[in-house]
């Protein structure tokens, strides 16, 4: 299992917060911003408004999954920042993917199907 580089330091977050370029939908908020990496990285945040720990880890672990699954298909060098919102909390893994994927074709940033 492939593990991908996490923005865990809270100045990092703000960065992306500033400079990074958000899209929502009723489940996510995605911040993207480039950075020149080779490698994309992934912040996750959850907030208390979701629900309690056990609810927020779950969404953690689904995001973080939909993350690695999905990797291939979108475009390398970028900081990516996922902030689910409280509808996230009962959405099943399917929905989380499909707001996911919907996000990233808002940014650009899926490759192009060959």
């Amino acid at each position: 299992m492939k593990r991908f580089p996490s923005i865990k330091k809270n100045s990092d977050f703000q960065y992306i917060y500033r400079n990074g370029k958000s899209y929502a939908n009723r489940l996510l908020v995605m911040y993207v911003v480039r950075s020149g990496q080779e490698a994309n990285s992934i912040g996750i945040s959850v907030s208390k408004k979701v629900g309690n720990s056990v609810v927020r880890h779950h969404v953690t672990r689904l995001l973080r999954e939909i993350f690695r699954l999905n990797h291939n298909k979108i475009e390398t060098g970028l900081n990516i920042i996922l902030v689910a919102r409280s509808a996230a909390a009962t959405s099943d893994y399917r929905h989380l993917e499909g707001a996911y994927m919907h996000l990233c074709g808002l940014h650009h940033i899926l490759k192009e199907s060959k």
